[in-house]
């Protein structure tokens, strides 16, 4: 960029871009907060304690494809890929282009695919990358602020998209959201993370 287009860009998006620059994921993650409160859901990432109990029910050696609603800076996707067989998929699906902007160039997985799209479409999004299911799917979304009929819809296709014996991971901050994934999924293990902020309510919704 030369000096002249520097002085012509505006103010706004030269901060936006030092913020990027000096926070890092953190400012990224805190940006799309600020732009997208009710997708995001929350101001800071997950904990790695969070992490963990999340993904602890996954059967990585039985793992093709993962799918993750809502993935924000990669704080889960990192530790995904490195548990998932070196055969395995794992697509990511934001409505938030920022982020999905941000992970295409900062993970450089061959099994990495990021998409810009609806968690509602996950079953034209996995048909479209040569899948027939998903074996786990994973979400951080406030189910409880999405807008009406969104919720439902996305629980819908994600039960119809999961193998059976494949998992719905959901973790939240409330427990509402199991009211729903109850409409869906006939088995739902329950957890809780308090070191987490906010501490963390786990669902595990199972595909019988």
């Amino acid at each position: 960029m030369t000096s002249t287009q520097v002085a012509r860009e505006p103010l706004l998006q030269r901060a936006k871009r030092k913020v990027e620059r000096f926070a890092g994921p953190a400012g990224i993650f805190f940006k799309g907060f600020l732009k997208h409160p009710a997708m995001v859901g929350a101001i800071v990432p997950s904990s790695n304690r969070t992490i963990e109990r999340v993904l602890s029910v996954v059967d990585w050696e039985e793992c093709r494809l993962f799918v993750e609603y809502g993935p924000g800076v990669g704080t889960f996707c990192r530790p995904v890929l490195e548990k998932l067989r070196r055969d395995g998929r794992l697509i990511v699906i934001d409505t938030n282009p920022d982020f999905i902007a941000y992970l295409q160039k900062t993970i450089g997985d061959s099994r990495f695919i990021a998409v810009h799209g609806s968690a509602a479409d996950v079953e034209e999004i996995v048909k479209a990358h040569g899948f027939d299911h998903a074996d786990y799917v994973l979400s951080g979304l406030p189910f409880s602020n999405l807008p009406e009929g969104v919720g439902p819809a996305i629980m819908g296709a994600t039960h119809r998209v999961l193998r059976p014996g494949g998992a719905f991971l959901v973790y939240q901050y409330t427990a509402r959201a199991r009211d729903l994934m109850g409409q869906f999924f006939r088995r739902i293990d329950k957890g809780f993370e308090p070191v987490n902020i906010p501490p963390c309510v786990i669902s595990w919704g199972w595909k019988e």
